[in-house]
């Protein structure tokens, strides 16, 4: 896959759909690489007429792993880079989880970059943000394990704890997709510099009041890890956002809402024409 210098670091990235199509950027999550984002589903994403681009956040998968502390804006800072590496001057952002904070931050720190916000099961962050349940946080905290083995039978338990009551637990399928990322990169340290990241920031409910693009907010109402009360602060904290709360989805973006989430993204793309003609 290819590479592009970014804020100082390499990036490790992927695109699907035409070239001359109007860019996509997925952010991935906490710890995540971004096969997170499913091939099948960047596949839909650019059946809607987008190129949609995936990339390895700093410190995780093939991305350069850094050592010295970082913050979230470092990492906004660097989805900023790629887009100037790929000659890219505005894409339409779709952060997921940490990713989503990323994606915010992005909107307010480089103004003029981002032509439509899609924040899906995300928050404020800081005092703004609502923790985790008690079975959340045993997710989130559970130590990395030394085996192989080991580490894909703990993110199959983790798989099973986030998804949310409506979707069924389909062990084959996250078995070959755990399998994927583990055998490409597994990097604790670095899950531990990103959770690092944002336990330090700060809360920006207020902040999100300058957002002036179109945004959307995705949020299931079984999300143990991002309660969805972290998506109703988010949309009701940027002027004009729309919020799509799916019933029974917990901490994932099950195969069951892809479709109903493209054409969501899709919908909102339009609202944004003249910007992205500019």
């Amino acid at each position: 896959m290819p590479r592009a210098t970014s804020n100082g670091i390499e990036i490790e990235y992927e695109t699907f759909g035409a070239l001359a199509a109007p860019p996509l950027l997925l952010i991935a999550g906490l710890g995540s690489q971004m096969l997170s984002w499913d091939d099948d589903f960047c596949a839909l994403l650019a059946s809607r007429g987008f190129r949609v681009i995936r990339y390895d956040n700093r410190d995780s998968g093939l991305s350069t792993w850094v050592e010295d502390a970082y913050t979230l804006d470092d990492m906004a800072d660097d989805a900023a880079g790629l887009l100037d590496a790929l000659g890219i001057a505005a894409a339409h952002v779709v952060g997921a989880s940490m990713g989503g904070f990323i994606a915010q931050l992005l909107t307010l720190n480089h103004p003029g970059r981002v032509l439509t916000l899609t924040s899906i099961m995300s928050g404020p962050n800081g005092d703004d943000q609502v923790q985790p349940t008690a079975e959340g946080s045993a997710v989130l905290m559970a130590p990395a394990p030394p085996t192989r083995e080991e580490r894909i039978a703990l993110g199959l338990w983790a798989k099973q704890k986030l998804l949310g009551p409506a979707d069924p637990f389909d062990e084959p399928y996250e078995r070959a997709r755990i399998t994927r990322a583990v055998d490409r990169a597994y990097h604790p340290a670095g899950f531990g510099r990103q959770l690092g990241a944002i336990l330090v920031a700060k809360g920006r409910l207020e902040r999100l009041g300058a957002v002036g693009v179109p945004t959307l907010v995705i949020h299931g109402d079984a999300d143990i890890l991002v309660p969805v009360e972290n998506g109703r602060r988010v949309a009701a904290a940027i002027p004009g956002a729309r919020l799509m709360e799916i019933e029974g989805m917990g901490h994932d973006v099950p195969r069951r809402v892809w479709s109903q989430v493209a054409d969501a993204i899709a919908s909102l793309a339009h609202e944004a024409p003249l910007v992205e003609r500019a």
